[in-house]
């Protein structure tokens, strides 16, 4: 559930924080007019979201009758989940600093047009978020139980809750947050339930006979990690840890999270127009 409840807080805390600066933008500017476009492209986004999670969720439960369809649906959902969480947390460092300016000259051009485009500059600036995180809450929640169920889905919601109330008050300026740390701690824990996403979806890989060497295990620490205690379940609920894993599913696991949370926790060069200490615009949208 925590892991749910991470992917709730995370995205939505982007979706929430974008649609600040857009709330902001036309407060500011005097454009209060607009602001129903906004909230009708921010609905639209939220229920293309949902009905892309019910549709994974359809797919998998109800259309696919055999059970190795069901494994590779899954493993390559997992797959796919794993690419955009690792593109969402490393196009959120680089974008940190200029999101708020692009997201204002975007809306300043829709404005110009009209309403229509209002209301799709905010669709399209939400909907990603939303897409992202319907696939990968529904990965995050196949590993750590199998399936999604209710415990998953109040996690999530839980999560998302918290990142709106988060947002509320970063945007009325009763909360003040260091946003770098935080999406710098949150993307490094991501990083780890992506790498039990990739690992579950090589375990589905060879369930669905698509890969070899599901009995061959590279270890067997059961009776340290007995998975019936507190924390087998904590760990292989966050991060897919589990007592017995093929040689396959480690093979994974190690070489995506070693080389990508190096990457991503190195500190990047500074560049000429990015002085040291330069605020994040997203810290003062």
């Amino acid at each position: 559930m925590f892991a749910t409840y991470l992917i709730g807080l995370r995205e939505g805390l982007e979706a929430t924080l974008v649609v600040s600066i857009l709330v902001a933008f036309l407060v500011k500017s005097q454009r209060r007019d607009r602001l129903p476009q906004v909230w009708a492209g921010v609905g639209a986004a939220v229920g293309l979201s949902v009905l892309v999670g019910w549709s994974i969720e359809y797919t998998s439960t109800s259309l696919l009758a055999r059970s190795e369809d069901r494994e590779l649906f899954e493993a390559v959902t997992s797959v796919a989940a794993v690419v955009f969480v690792t593109g969402m947390i490393f196009w959120m460092r680089q974008a940190a600093r200029t999101i708020a300016g692009e997201l204002r000259g975007r809306l300043t051009q829709a404005l110009a047009v009209g309403s229509l485009a209002v209301a799709g500059m905010s669709f399209l600036a939400v909907a990603r978020e939303g897409l992202e995180t319907a696939l990968i809450f529904y990965s995050a929640a196949q590993s750590a139980t199998g399936g999604t169920g209710a415990k998953p889905l109040l996690a999530l919601a839980g999560g998302i809750a918290t990142a709106v109330a988060l947002g509320f008050l970063l945007y009325r300026s009763a909360l003040r947050i260091n946003l770098s740390a935080f999406f710098t701690w949150t993307g490094a824990l991501l990083i780890l339930v992506a790498a039990g996403i990739l690992k579950y979806g090589v375990h589905d890989f060879q369930e669905a006979g698509v890969l070899p060497g599901l009995n061959d295990h590279a270890f067997d620490i059961t009776p340290v990690l007995d998975p019936s205690t507190w924390y087998a379940a904590l760990l292989g609920g966050m991060f897919n840890v589990t007592a017995a894993p093929s040689v396959l599913e480690t093979v994974a696991w190690v070489a995506y999270a070693v080389p990508v949370l190096f990457l991503f926790l190195r500190r990047p060069g500074r560049t000429p127009q990015q002085p040291a200490g330069a605020p994040s615009v997203v810290q003062h949208a």
